[in-house]
């Protein structure tokens, strides 16, 4: 009989873009058995936020920013879909200080 190996859960955590790099301002938004789910719920918290914001610059400022933990080589950037969500493909770029 051969022995299962747990199935590793996908975490989504979400950081507040008005208390940059404060970790205790961080919630876990959920736990999804797949990437695909995880990132379904990343993109629907920036859609919610983007929203909520009304614009990029104010998403920069005040939206949340969510990641998934663990993530593959090809990470979820929350910035880049948000910016895709307001500006289109080729909207304006960010300064180099942007985050991720």
């Amino acid at each position: 009989m051969s022995e299962r190996v747990p199935h590793e859960k996908y975490k989504v955590f979400v950081d507040d873009n008005f208390h940059y790099m404060d970790e205790e301002e961080r919630y876990c938004a959920g736990e999804f058995d797949s990437y695909e789910e995880a990132l379904a719920a990343a993109k629907s918290i920036v859609e919610r936020s983007v929203a909520h914001e009304g614009s990029f610059e104010k998403y920069l400022m005040f939206g949340e920013d969510p990641f998934i933990v663990p993530s593959p080589e090809e990470r979820f950037s929350a910035r880049d879909y948000a910016r895709e969500l307001c500006c289109g493909q080729n909207g304006p770029t960010q300064s180099s200080e942007d985050r991720g």
